[in-house]
Formats: C-alpha cells, structure tokens, sequence
C-alpha cells in the first residue's frame, strides 16, 4: 500500500500493473465490505476487488456480524452478485449492534478480522455507522495490542495487519449527510413518494379534495422538499425552515387562492420532522385538521476500491461522494462533523444557520425556487414580456421546466407568454399570455404539454421577427434538444439584420439523447435511463427460468452512446456498441467468446445493448443473426428494440427537479440580462454573453456563450467532440469481467468539505 500511494499515477502505469508488482511484497491485498444500504454499490466493489486481485469478503448483518465472526463473514466470489442490481434492501444484511459501541465488541471484531488477514473496510451506512468506523480505525494498534498481550494473536499477525484502512459510502434515504448531493437510497425512496402522489392525483381531481402526505426525515427535510417541487405541492413543511407563525391562516389562503384559479386539487407535504417556530410538531394529523373542509451507485463503489488501495498508514477515513455528476473523496469526519452541527443548529432554533449547513448539498440550491413556487405571497413588477417554447423531440421533464419558468417569471414581475409547436408555432402566431394556474399539475405530466416541434427557424426568421415585434418580446426562453441548440445559432447569427432577435436568450438542453455540448446532463435523460434499465431488469427476470439464453437491446440516443453506456452500466450489460467507441468484426467475435465463456459458470444469462446508430452496417438485425449463429449450441438469442417507450412515461423525480431549478435559474439570469440591456425605453442585447445555454459542467451550472459552443460541437453527428461519461465505458467492462488496463491517472484525490456562505441578498431572498 506504502508503495502503491508513492508511485506516479500515470496511465501508462495502470493499477492492475501496480498491484502485480505490490504482491511481490504484500501477497494477497484481502478487502472487506460492510453493507447496510445498496446492492449495487456491494457488485461493484465485489468486481473491482476481485479484478484488481484483491480477496473480498462479506459480512453479514453489518457490524453484529463482524462482531460475531464465524459464517458471518464469507469470501465473495464474481458469481455470488450476479443478478442482485434490481434487488431491493441489501442481500447480505444489516443490524443494529450495541456490542460493538462497547470497546470489547471491537476488540472481538478486530480479532474476527485478523484472523482473516483483513484490514480493508468498505463501509455503507449512516454518520453513525461511518462514526463507528472511525473510531475502530483510530483504536486499531490498540486493538492488536491487547489481542497481542492475550495471546490471541502473535507479533507477526501485528506487523502484518499494522494499519486499518477505511473508505465509507453514505446510506440514508433521508439525504442527511453533509457532503453529498444524494445519498445511496435517497432516489429510490424519491420514486416511491412520487408513485404515491401520482397514484392520488388523479382522485383528488375527480373529488377536489386536499391530500396530506407525511414522507420520511425526522431531521433533514430533504424528501419532502424535493418530493413537494417534483409534484407540484402546494405546501410544504420540513425541519430546517419552520413556517412563521400564523402559517395556518397564510396556508389556507393559498389553498382557497388555488381554488379559485381552478385548480381541484391541493397536495400538502409534511416532513415526519417537521417544527414550527418554536420547536413544536407539526404532524400531518394537525395540518389535516387546519385545512379542515378547504381541503399529496456503481461508480462510488469503484471509488471506494481505488480509494483502498491507494490509500497509506497516513490517510485519514474518507466517505465517497457524490457531487453534481462526480464521485469524490472527502475526510469522513468532517462530513460526520457538519452533519451533527446541522442537528445542533436545530436543537438551538438556529435554523438560518442550519440551512447554511446544508448548503449546497441539500437545501439552500432548491429553497429560492421552493419559495417562489410553492410559500410565495408576493410579485414584483416589471414591464418586460418573456416567451417560452419547446424544440425538438418531447422529453420527461419539460414540463416541469416550463412550469417553473412561468411561475418564477411572474414573480419576478414578467408577463410571460407560450409558444406552441417550437418555432414552427412561433411563425404561425401560435402564441398567448400564461398564467399562474395555466400551469397548475404540469410536473408529473410526460412529453411536451406546448408541443414541439424539429422545425428550425431559418427560414421564417422574418415572420418571428414580426410575431417578437407583435408581442413586444423581450427575452426568449428555449427548453429542447439539438434543434432548440441550432435554432438559436440561427436567430443570434440574424441579429444584424433583424433588431427583434436581440434580446436576451436562454437554451435549458432537454433531450433523452443527452447529446447537447456545453452540458453533462440534459432534462429527460434520467427517465429514459429509469426505462432502459426498467425494461433490462423485466427482460432479465423474464429468463429466470431460461438458461443460457442473451438478450440484444437497440437503445435510443442517434450518435451519441450515453443511453447506451450509462444504461449497460446500471444493468449489467455484457457488452454495449456505440458510436463514439468504433468496434470490428474482431470485437464481436471477442464478445461471443465471452459470453460462451460465461454461459459455463453458473451466470447464464446475457445481456447486450446497441445505440441505434452506432454503426450503419452492424445493425441490430445483424448482431442478433451473428449472436444467434456464433452461439449456436450454446447459448440462443433474443432481440428487443425499446423505441420510443424511453420518451414517454412520466418524468423521474431527478428530471422534475433538474427542470425545475434549471428553469428557475434561467428566468434568474433573463431577469439581471433585461435590468442591464434596458435602455431609452427598449431592451437591446446583442453580445455573445446574451445567448446562452444554461448547463451542468461537473459540479456546476453554468452560463455559456453559444457562440463559444460551437467550437466543442460535432455538427455532422450532433454530438459533443468531447463527453465525460465515456470514462465510464472502462468501469462497465471490468464489471462484465474483460480483462482491461484501468487508468487511475484522474482517480481522485481527497478533498475537504467546503461550505459556501451564500450572498445575504440571495439567502434573505430565500427565507
């Protein structure tokens, strides 16, 4: 390990290189795993242990099992976490255990340990499971002492289990640790709310009735905060911002407000921990009484691996998390640190304090847009008309994205108008003022409620003009795909001859291809993401009783590989074909041997994923007939093309949140664009800064000039020259056993915790 964390991590020295010539003097690396949280996270560190030679083992029921010893703690092999990614809970079990926060519990598990040469921990839990983890960690010399001084143990046994190395993954649906964005579980229990109020919706509806949903977090408000925008709550309480007093009355207006617009329904969500200002329940019971007749991780374990084996006798315990789109390694006790201080904040009714805590993990990100939406008792005024359209093809998420525009637009003080059917729409006239209730019951809604269309505006750019001039539009706001990205190429390129066109303009990318530049994520990726995988698992079950049998799935996406790739990684695809990696006859035939290979161990099932354009002459038909023929004797195919099912459906919780802070931040950046381009009674913008595209770039969002794009875009294919997730393509292939060289030259370095004190304006904007 020593020798490991000195090398140059180059990529011309891959790990499993390392690791061959570490063995000359450390034998065999074993590794352990603690699991009280997600099966996926538990296959992927399994697999990457083992493909980095490491011994890896279970331990059953958590830290009782480790305490206990025996067959509680079991060596894993490849096979024993084949087919658990669409298990729920965690296959090998988790328990409390009182024993161990006794210093003879640990004294028993450290024993357990070393008599098996262990002195690698992965642990998924809690801040109070990786809490414990530390502590062992920091009593471990002691521990081996006392085992020495009982002669339990000899002097070897010490020297060669002298340090304890400890990476941490957070469990917890409550999304409570200081961190990280999302915690292992926290996207599952997010899907079940959502089920639930989508379930209600429709009854509530037909009885104009108000539903009272009480969801999970007796401290971190986090679920019913996120769940409360994905279905457009009316009402919203959680623990780190207590209603003002009085809020039973200011709740009830709103309601019969609602009412009034013609909205039939009312959806209140309550955190089970929810406090009013002076520290009091609020329970749903209660608020169901004030409403009364007015009235819804594969690539953490990854890290994790690397994170052991790299680490020295001197590397503190880190937790690895997730930050927009990256895992990263941060000190576990600082975490731990902040999430108890949240708790303490609390406690003493210092809730400011307690949402700065959170910070950018969790709650200050989604409490400006919350408000607006949701508590909001008050409108600017301003003078300025903002349109909103849809290009494109239809994507899970758009709605909710216009939705959010149009409610923070006229807060701000807008008058904002629709555009039906994208730009063909837009040179029709199709255009008129939307309200407040227009919108009402838009975020669970699937495809495109304003239509859209693939028209470019090219060729009616005077006709637009004349409908911007008609309406008196001031800033444009496009939620869509590559043609919403090209199509304001065309308008910003005619801004000298058409002075409609210069005004502020925003690009949100909304595509299930995820093929924009400028952006890692795009809005309605995920839920076409939640389909492939949906339909993978079904496919896969569908076998359960079928040997040897391999399933050939054509994804979605035109040239661009994301769906595929991130999809075969979720499911445990066997092999995925794509355009950005170019592949053979040779590579085909390299994947039959594979699959024939597997079909001989006790895994025989299959699975392969196409993009649909990855090459124009391996088409679906044909890898199927090559399968087919190759495998003949040994293994029989079966082929399925999702088609446009990975469209529709409702959207994923991610998506109905992406779209709904995204578009709040868009009118954000409209409204300070229109304040500084308004002079002499007009709004003139035509610099590059005011046509921009709003998107993810790893940890943040982004304001980009389109002009700059164009530079980063491959127009041919409509994808980006450059794209993050083809990093991930090695991962996948490790977990289907190939044997490939892992570049660990960016693998990541431990950062620290860092808390950002918001400006006073935005945080006093917020509250």
């Amino acid at each position: 390990h020593q020798w490991i964390s000195r090398s140059t991590r180059t990529a011309s020295f891959p790990l499993k290189q390392k690791l061959r010539n570490a063995r000359l003097r450390f034998k065999v690396l074993p590794l352990i795993f603690l699991f009280p949280g997600m099966n996926g996270a538990v296959r992927a560190v399994v697999r990457m242990g083992i493909y980095v030679g490491a011994k890896v083992y279970f331990i059953h029921e958590g830290y009782q099992g480790m305490v206990d010893g025996g067959d509680n703690i079991k060596e894993a092999t490849w096979e024993s976490v084949s087919s658990m990614l669409q298990v729920g809970g965690t296959v090998i079990g988790s328990a409390r255990c009182k024993e161990f926060r006794t210093h003879e519990g640990r004294l028993k598990a450290a024993h357990n340990l070393v008599q098996r040469g262990i002195t690698n921990l992965c642990v998924i839990g809690g801040d109070g499971s990786l809490t414990g983890a530390n502590l062992f960690k920091e009593e471990w010399s002691g521990l081996l002492n006392e085992l020495l001084e009982q002669g339990l143990i000899d002097e070897e046994a010490v020297r060669r289990n002298s340090v304890l190395h400890i990476v941490g993954m957070v469990g917890s649906i409550d999304n409570d640790f200081c961190g990280t964005d999302m915690t292992i579980g926290t996207d599952s229990a997010l899907h079940r709310i959502i089920e639930v109020v989508d379930a209600i919706m429709t009854t509530a509806q037909s009885h104009q009735r108000t539903f009272v949903l009480e969801v999970m977090g007796r401290h971190c408000g986090y679920l019913a905060l996120v769940s409360a925008l994905a279905c457009g709550a009316d009402w919203v309480f959680f623990p780190e911002m207590p209603p003002e007093d009085g809020w039973e009355d200011n709740m009830c207006q709103k309601l019969s407000e609602n009412r009034s617009r013609g909205s039939r329904l009312n959806i209140i969500i309550v955190a089970e921990g929810a406090i009013d200002s002076q520290g009091q329940h609020i329970s749903s019971d209660f608020v169901k009484n004030v409403t009364g007749p007015t009235g819804g991780s594969y690539r953490m374990g990854v890290e994790a691996v690397v994170a052991l084996l790299e680490a020295s006798a001197d590397t503190p315990a880190c937790v690895v998390s997730l930050v927009g789109n990256e895992a990263v390694r941060l000190p576990l006790m600082e975490c731990v640190q902040i999430t108890q201080e949240v708790q303490k904040a609390m406690d003493e009714k210092n809730f400011d304090e307690a949402v700065r805590l959170r910070g950018r993990y969790v709650l200050l990100p989604l409490l400006f847009v919350a408000v607006r939406l949701i508590h909001v008792c008050f409108y600017l005024q301003s003078s300025f008309n903002v349109a909103v359209l849809n290009v494109g093809a239809p994507a899970a998420g758009m709605n909710a994205a216009v939705r959010s525009a149009v409610r923070v637009g006229i807060t701000e003080g807008h008058k904002m108008f629709a555009v039906n059917d994208g730009f063909e729409g837009f040179h029709k006239g199709q255009i008129k003022e939307i309200k407040w209730g227009d919108v009402g019951g838009w975020t669970g809604q699937g495809g495109s409620l304003l239509g859209t269309k693939r028209t470019l505006p090219g060729k009616h750019l005077d006709k637009i003009a004349e409908q911007m001039r008609i309406h008196n539009i001031n800033a444009l706001l496009v939620i869509g795909g590559f043609e919403a990205y090209m199509g304001l190429l065309e308008l910003s390129s005619a801004r000298d001859k058409y002075s409609e066109f210069c005004v502020p303009m925003v690009m949100i990318p909304a595509t299930v291809s995820n093929n924009i530049p400028g952006s890692d994520l795009s809005i309605g990726s995920d839920t076409a993401l939640n389909a492939i995988t949906d339909t993978c698992d079904r496919i896969k079950q569908s076998a359960s009783g079928t040997k040897r049998r391999v399933f050939i799935i054509e994804t979605m996406g035109g040239y661009c590989g994301y769906l595929a790739t991130v999809g075969g990684l979720a499911a445990g695809a066997d092999a995925v074909y794509i355009f950005e990696e170019p592949f053979d006859i040779r590579d085909l035939q390299t994947n039959v041997e594979h699959l024939t290979h597997k079909m001989k161990t006790s895994i025989q099932r299959g699975l392969v994923l196409r993009n649909e354009n990855c090459n124009e002459n391996f088409t679906t038909d044909f890898i199927y007939q090559l399968y087919s023929e190759e495998g003949r004797g040994v293994f029989d195919c079966r082929k399925n093309i999702l088609g446009h099912m990975q469209q529709g459906g409702a959207p994923s919780p991610f998506d109905r949140n992406f779209g709904t802070k995204v578009a709040a931040k868009a009118i954000q950046w409209i409204t300070r664009m229109l304040k500084e381009s308004y002079k002499g009674g007009i709004v003139f913008a035509n610099s590059e800064e005011s046509v921009c595209l709003l998107g993810m770039r790893r940890r943040a969002m982004v304001f980009q000039p389109l002009a700059q794009l164009q530079g980063e875009t491959d127009f041919v294919h409509r994808i980006p020259k450059d794209q993050w997730w083809l990093k991930l393509r090695p991962v996948m292939k490790i977990l289907a056993k190939y044997k490939i060289d892992y570049d660990v030259s960016e693998s990541g370095q431990l950062e620290h915790v860092t808390q950002v004190r918001p400006k006073e304006s935005d945080f006093s904007a917020c509250i």
